[in-house]
């Protein structure tokens, strides 16, 4: 099933959290440093780690038949819990099952909400009154936070300008993820979304095999550059895929992880197709297919005359 995005923000918003995500690697000496410290950001932001792993199963189980049968939104996001800040103790909770670099994406989120100073404040009024943020603020802020945990795992525009050094093909954030100790995922979609290319790049679950269609990938999440939106608007991606899509041919079966580069054609808001470049890559848990517009990638020379 298609998932909302979790990081969109205004221009005023995203300034505003990469200015308090540089302030937290200033003040945690972390600036610069590969890969981003997680406990030094944690320390200024004045949240601990608890270690006991809480968000078991059975505290999860509790948590919802406490929240008996007025709290079923409750029960439904707690069956999901990753991570869990509690603003007045400074303590971050985080399901222990986590792999290593999605537990270190986590603790930054939750450690965004105790840095961020417009949040903790609130977070922490909302505890003393027991109540809950109402759902547009609190989606406001899971997004700022995600962005802040994206700004410091990356060293800001670091990823980027590293990125820009190596041949725009998907292989590239997969590579650089190792340095930053990010998951594919992240790495990914912080090379997407911050290239200055038409590009983008579509998360698809892992297909199923379903008799008649070879198999069926249902989307995840599309992901598009600012100048990807330009062209194409927010270009309609279907909600599932066979391999005789021209997408769902890229999608690699077996032990396969990786179609190659092939030509593939997308249409603009106009009509106009465009020539565009895509190539997939399987995780085993999840496909990702990056798409990039031929036009972005052709540097124009310009010759001037010589000087007589």
């Amino acid at each position: 099933m298609r998932r909302p995005d979790d990081s969109s923000l205004t221009p005023g918003q995203l300034a505003r959290v990469r200015k308090e995500a540089e302030r937290a690697l200033r003040e945690a000496g972390a600036l610069g440093v590969f890969p981003t410290p997680i406990d030094q950001i944690m320390a200024v932001a004045r949240v601990e780690e608890v270690k006991e792993d809480v968000l078991n199963p059975g505290f999860i189980a509790k948590l919802r038949a406490k929240a008996g049968e007025a709290g079923q939104a409750v029960k439904q996001a707690l069956s999901k819990v990753l991570g869990l800040f509690h603003a007045s103790e400074g303590l971050v909770f985080l399901s222990q099952s986590l792999m290593a670099v999605k537990k270190r994406f986590v603790g930054l989120h939750e450690a965004g909400h105790g840095f961020l100073p417009w949040q903790r404040p609130m977070y922490a009024v909302v505890e003393d009154c027991e109540k809950a943020l109402d759902a547009a603020t609190a989606e406001l802020f899971d997004r700022e936070a995600n962005v802040f945990a994206s700004e410091v795992l990356f060293q800001l525009d670091t990823f980027h300008d590293l990125a820009e050094g190596e041949a725009f093909e998907i292989w590239t954030p997969i590579n650089l993820a190792k340095r930053f100790h990010a998951s594919n995922y992240a790495a990914i979609r912080q090379y997407v979304s911050k290239s200055h290319r038409a590009c983008a790049v579509v998360v698809l679950n892992m297909p199923e095999f379903i008799e008649g269609d070879g198999f069926r990938a249902t989307l995840r999440r599309p992901i598009q550059s600012k100048k990807f939106t330009e062209l194409f608007d927010q270009y309609r991606w279907k909600d599932v895929y066979t391999p005789d899509d021209d997408l769902g041919a890229f999608i690699p079966l077996g032990r396969r992880r990786s179609s190659g580069k092939r030509s593939i054609a997308l249409t603009d808001r106009n009509g106009d197709r465009h020539e565009c470049v895509a190539e997939s890559f399987s995780t085993g848990h999840q496909v990702f297919i990056l798409i990039h517009a031929v036009k972005t990638l052709t540097a124009t020379r310009i010759i001037l005359p010589a000087a007589e």
